[in-house]
This record gives structure tokens, C-alpha cells and sequence, in this order.
């Protein structure tokens, strides 16, 4: 059982003793640090805040506790009950509001919830902010507002709605195209709001849905990271049901996978590079990924004659670096699609309207899509060390052993090679070294992250 207090929010397991899970307690603890953040950004009369959640069985209970705790603040909230991750985003914007709040542990289970906080731009907190909201609960100095000042809860059931059609609207996005193309998806809704989402936007842009675990229960099915080995159920209705392909999300839909029609995995590094190929050949611009993601995107951009960017791994600091050199399309290799014409955060509604239109137009299988881009293999593994040791350090003696090569270190050490690539960085919950690496076979990734364990274990114990 865990809590994990964050720049990013707080997360947690429900149950268990305050401080060491997130309870009743904790929960209020962080929703009055983050409306008393809130109040300090701007002086005003009346404040508001957009609350929406995943379909978790505890988000029930977390929503109405931040919620009530904010009107004790005197802050209005607009409640969307069952929502996305991207919707509620949207939604800050759309309200002219003073943040959000979306209560969602991701790819975690079931057993785990979150906050996760958002400013009056829609968009993630940045480290500073988030600090403040960390330093706020360790001080428990709330100000809590008098009875004739406390805020009001307004519901607002029509975000999805309003999300799909901005989607629909979009200047990329070709629904007679995609209609004309007949096409027949499986979509795996993984119980939860994915389930309420992402059909009601494939049927109205003309595709056959086979819906799977689309009922937001919370009872995720399996283990709701979309990776190929949680996915069997999938796999087998895209062939069972002779589908074009398969498409799934994350608890939350701001993660996006694809399956091809012989249910192998398109790879969620690819539904980047996918989609980024098609926005490059109808808008020029640069595009961003974190240094974690594939090189097939720097490849994919370059052969469109634009510039690829990489940024530090978060996707505040994706945002960051698309803001910085104005790119036109970026996001993470996890299968998150940002783009900045509709909001600034990974959003899978968008990403799937953009992919169908790209499929349309390609009038080719999915596994033929998948060849024609340059074909990458990652291996991701981390080396455990003793708290005493400096992790910093360790890192700072690679850089300067690989000084030779083109080495990056805004984000840990990552160094280019010509044919292939490593990623080194250090977790800040525990004491492990990450190591990503990317090369042009699955052997050569597995035996480049082997080199550097061994390289990391030796200067450790030198």
C-alpha cells in the first residue's frame, strides 16, 4: 500500500492508514492545498473549478470528498461526474475556469486512485506549482470560507458531447473520407470511460464498433495498461470478427494503442509516428516527443523536411518544448497524442479521428502502414541500488566515459549513437537507475540495456 505525493498530484491505494494510502483524510488534505493554491492566483469574488473522474469503484467516494471540500473553500465546482482525462482539460478552457481536478491513477488498478491537478490553462501543474501544493498540505494552514461564502456544485453532463464534436470540427480530421472507407473496428473500453467516449465518436464518423468491456464499472477486465500482453481478448475478436483493426485506451483515454488485423500490436510508439505522418504531409512544423520515445519519429519528421525535438520525460515538459519551438503535433511514446489546434494535453479522442482519417487515405492494411515506417525494438530495464549510493554521480560518470558521442542531459544521460540509443535516468520515488534503449532489432536493444547494467553496476561498486 502506497502514497506517493508528487509535482504531478498525489496517488495512492484506498484504504489503509492516512499518509501511508490515500484516504479520506489525505484526499481533503491535497484538494484544500490545491483550492487554496487556487485563490492565490488571482484575486477574485468567485472561484472555479471543472472535477471529472475515470470510472474507479473509489472514484465515487474521492470526487464527492474534493468536491465538498472545495465549496467549503468557497470555490464553485462544475462537476462532470464520468469523464476523460482530455475532456475535463478541455472543459477548464471552455468554462473559463480557474483550474481542474481529474481523479484518475491512469494505467494503475483498480485499487489505485489519484489527483491530478490542472491550471486555468487546462494544462498540468509545473514543478514549482506542484511544490506549492505539496508545501500547503505539509503545513495544513487552510482558510476556510464562511457559511454565506461557501462555493455551489454545478453539474454538466455534455462534455463528452461538446469534446466530440470540437474532434469532428477539427480541420485534420475527414469524416466523409473515413465514412466512404467502410471500415469496421474492435475497441477495447477496459470498463471505464473510454467505454462512453470513444464508440460514440467512432459511429459518428461512420465506423462498424465491436464493442468490448465498455460498460464504466470500474472492474477492469485486465490489467489496463495497453500493452500487447494485457490485450488477448482483443487480439482475438480483431481476427474472430475480420476486423480492419483494434483499438484501446487507457482507464483515463489519454493513452492510445492500435492492433493490426492479425491482432499483433501496432506498437504505441507508433500511434505517434503514425499520426504525426499524417498532420506533417497536410501542415508543415516541427514536432516533440520526450527523450524516451522512439527515433522513428525524428526519422518520420525529417523525411517530411521538418525538425524533431526532443524534450525531459513528462508531459508537462512535452507541452513545454511544443510551446517553445511551436510544433504542430507531439507527445509521448506511451500512445499519447497532443495537439496543440484543439488543447495542450495527450488526448486519445483526437488521436483516434486523426489515425482513421490517415488509414482512410492510405487504403492500405494496418500491418503494411506499420512496415512502411522505420522499424525500432526498445528494451526498458532499471538497475536497483542501495540508498546511499550517489545516483547522481554514477550518472555523471557515464557522460563523461560517452563524452565522444552525442550525449543529452536534461533529463538524466542519453546518448545518441549512430544506429541506436540509450536513456539513463534516475526515479524519484525509488532507488533505481532506468534504462531505456531503442535499436533496429529486439537483440540489439535487449543486449545495448545489458551493456549499461553492467557498465552501472561496475561504477557503483568501484
Amino acid at each position: 500500500m502506497t502514497l506517493i505525493k508528487s509535482i504531478s498530484g498525489i496517488r495512492g491505494t484506498i484504504g489503509g492508514k492516512p499518509e501511508e494510502n490515500l484516504t479520506p483524510i489525505d484526499t481533503v488534505n491535497f484538494a484544500s492545498a490545491y483550492g487554496t493554491w487556487i485563490k492565490e492566483q488571482r484575486n477574485k469574488e468567485k472561484y472555479k473549478v471543472v472535477v471529472g473522474r475515470d470510472a474507479r469503484i473509489s472514484g465515487q467516494m474521492i470526487q464527492g470528498l474534493v468536491m465538498q471540500t472545495l465549496v467549503g473553500l468557497g470555490i464553485d465546482v462544475v462537476d462532470l461526474g464520468l469523464s476523460t482525462t482530455p475532456t475535463v482539460e478541455m472543459a477548464v478552457k471552455l468554462e473559463h475556469a480557474d483550474g481542474g481536478i481529474i481523479l484518475t491513477a491512469s494505467h494503475n488498478p483498480k485499487e489505485w486512485n489519484a489527483l491530478k491537478l490542472l491550471n486555468k490553462e487546462g494544462e498540468f501543474l509545473n514543478a514549482e506549482e506542484g511544490q506549492k501544493i505539496i508545501d500547503y498540505v505539509q503545513k495544513s494552514n487552510f482558510d476556510f470560507a464562511e457559511v454565506d461564502d461557501l462555493g455551489q456544485v454545478y453539474r454538466n453532463d455534455a462534455y463528452i458531447d461538446l469534446h466530440i464534436e470540437e474532434v469532428l470540427k477539427h480541420q485534420l480530421v475527414d469524416v466523409d473520407k473515413v465514412k466512404k472507407a467502410k471500415l469496421r473496428v474492435v475497441f477495447d473500453g477496459v470498463n471505464s470511460t473510454g467505454g462512453i467516449s470513444i464508440p460514440p465518436l467512432l459511429e459518428m464518423m461512420g465506423v462498424e464498433v465491436i464493442k468490448l468491456y465498455c460498460e464504466p464499472t470500474g472492474h477492469f477486465p485486465h490489467n489496463p495498461e495497453p500493452l500487447a500482453k494485457h490485450l488477448t481478448a482483443l487480439s482475438e475478436a480483431v481476427v474472430k470478427e475480420k476486423a480492419d483493426f483494434g483499438i484501446t485506451v487507457d482507464p483515463d483515454v489519454d493513452r492510445l494503442a492500435f492492433m493490426d488485423e492479425n491482432g499483433e500490436m501496432f506498437g504505441e510508439e507508433y500511434t505517434l509516428v503514425s499520426i504525426a505522418d499524417y498532420v506533417l504531409s497536410k501542415k508543415k512544423g516541427t514536432t516533440v516527443s520526450n527523450l524516451s520515445s522512439s527515433r522513428a519519429l525524428r526519422d518520420v519528421t525529417e523525411k517530411h523536411g521538418e525538425t524533431y525535438y526532443a524534450s525531459a520525460v513528462g508531459e508537462v515538459n512535452v507541452v513545454a518544448k511544443m510551446k517553445e519551438v511551436d510544433a504542430v503535433i507531439g507527445g509521448e511514446g506511451n500512445g499519447g497524442i497532443i495537439d496543440p489546434q484543439l488543447h495542450y494535453g495527450r488526448d486519445s479522442l483526437i488521436g483516434v479521428a486523426l489515425f482513421l482519417t490517415h488509414f482512410a487515405e492510405k487504403e492500405m492494411t494496418m500491418s503494411a502502414l506499420k512496415a512502411s515506417y522505420p522499424q525500432y525494438f526498445m528494451a526498458k530495464e532499471k538497475v536497483q541500488l542501495t540508498p546511499d549510493l550517489d545516483v547522481d554521480g554514477i550518472l555523471k560518470t557515464i557522460e563523461t566515459r560517452y563524452s565522444n558521442e552525442d550525449v543529452t542531459t536534461i533529463d538524466g544521460v542519453k546518448i545518441d549513437f549512430p544506429e541506436n540509443w540509450v536513456h539513463l535516468r534516475k526515479s524519484n520515488t525509488e532507488p533505481i537507475i532506468r534504462i531505456y534503449t531503442e535499436a533496429q532489432s529486439q537483440q540489439e536493444a535487449d543486449d545495448l540495456a545489458q551493456k549499461f547494467i553492467t557498465e552501472l553496476q561496475e561504477i557503483a561498486q568501484a
